[in-house]
């Protein structure tokens, strides 16, 4: 029922808002948030409101999460959707935060049928319908993509818009037929140069983590989109452009490069 949760919606920002203390604090230590207009930033900091009235924020492990730590997790997953909006998020509520990295068990079984487990060191994780798993330690490397670090919230929540389309795949939904057949056809063919780059053993500026899977070269290029836009405009143009459109947003206008 749309109307009902826009009336929620407008019952929580005539309640709470981002003072600007924290707004600013947020920006200091968010570096990529510099260039919004007035408009932009307003929206931004509604929609981190709302973010923070609709996601539960879990700290684990005796963790206790500052406003600060609150309202930047909140500014980094909405920038994304800044444009798309609010309800892209839907069909989950959980955002657990670790103190630290952590470990998840994984099980694969291989051609001969063979079962290999192992323990997984992460520091962020997602999954269809179920929560964001982050690590606070690693939300310290916000602002650094552009220096060989990463973004774990940016990328853990394009996870989260790849996976509106059913398994992570590197295919966000489209709004048509031919519009998914042409992000296919140019995303496809930017994955395989990066992985003939990372197999040649050439340097990029992009993780090489990113050529284990088309998804999570989806989740590194857009933490690229958002913080190093004009690396990644200069290296991948045609995904650059395939960005743009899909967050109808444009870093690059409003980064210094």
């Amino acid at each position: 029922m749309g109307w009902l949760r826009d009336w929620k919606r407008k019952r929580v920002l005539a309640r709470h808002r981002i003072d600007d203390a924290l707004w600013r604090r947020a920006q200091k230590h968010l570096p990529f948030l510099a260039g919004l207009s007035a408009d932009e930033e307003r929206r931004l900091r509604n929609l981190a409101v709302l973010f923070l009235a609709e996601k539960q924020l879990t700290p684990v492990g005796g963790l206790v999460l500052s406003d600060d730590d609150r309202v930047e997790i909140a500014l980094q997953a909405c920038l994304p959707v800044l444009e798309l909006g609010l309800d892209w998020y839907d069909g989950w509520v959980g955002v657990v935060v670790h103190p630290t990295d952590f470990r998840a068990k994984r099980a694969q079984t291989d051609e001969d049928g063979v079962l290999h487990e192992w323990d997984d060191e992460l520091i962020g994780e997602s999954w269809p319908g179920g929560p964001v798993v982050l690590s606070w330690e690693a939300l310290d490397d916000a602002g650094s993509v552009a220096a060989g670090g990463a973004n774990v919230v940016l990328h853990e929540f394009a996870h989260k818009l790849d996976m509106m389309s059913g398994e992570a795949d590197g295919v966000p939904p489209m709004p048509s037929r031919a519009e998914r057949e042409r992000w296919i056809e140019i995303f496809d063919a930017e994955f395989d140069r990066f992985c003939g780059q990372v197999e040649a053993g050439r340097e990029t500026f992009l993780d090489p983590y990113a050529a284990e899977h088309e998804a999570e070269f989806f989740a590194v290029a857009s933490e690229a989109f958002f913080e190093a836009p004009h690396a990644l405009k200069k290296d991948f143009p045609q995904l650059f452009e395939l960005f743009k459109g899909f967050y109808r947003q444009d870093p690059s206008q409003r980064l210094k490069a």
